[in-house]
């Protein structure tokens, strides 16, 4: 498998479908970054299309151009790296996936970036009342915060 962009210039809504032999698809992912509400590695099964996976990344930011995608395909030696949760994009859903963040902390998550303004770093997550040095430090390895 070799590596390659596509870019696709076509008015919203139009399908486009990506043809990979089934072998590939039911064992592989696919990182869905750039403009998307939860970037990361998600399962690709061959029936699935680019809006599938889009809508699996928690779909397209206001930012999003929707009428050009950048698709990479990776080579056999480039290894898959771990998925973390995007404290600055995540719904409540997925920050409670955390270890030690429940139904509330993640809420005061999201309020907290609603009245401050996206995080700058993680390490301002302990600025979030409730979240303590022990919380963090569980969960560093598992956050980032995008640009």
């Amino acid at each position: 498998i070799g590596g390659g962009n596509i870019w696709a210039k076509l008015p919203p809504g139009n399908l486009i479908e990506i043809s990979l032999t089934s072998e590939l698809a039911l064992s592989g992912s696919v990182f869905v970054g750039g403009a998307v509400n939860n970037p990361g590695f998600y399962p690709m099964r061959s029936e699935d299309s680019i809006e599938t996976l889009v809508q699996a990344a928690g779909g397209l930011t206001g930012s999003a151009n929707s009428s050009q995608f950048n698709l990479y395909v990776a080579t056999v030696t480039e290894e898959q790296g771990p998925q973390k949760v995007d404290i600055n994009r995540a719904a409540a859903r997925l920050l409670q996936t955390l270890p030690g963040i429940g139904e509330t902390l993640a809420q005061r998550i999201i309020d907290y970036r609603q009245q401050n303004g996206l995080f700058l770093n993680t390490r301002e997550l302990l600025k979030v009342t409730g979240i303590g040095a022990a919380t963090y430090e569980k969960i560093e390895p598992l956050i980032a915060v995008a640009e």
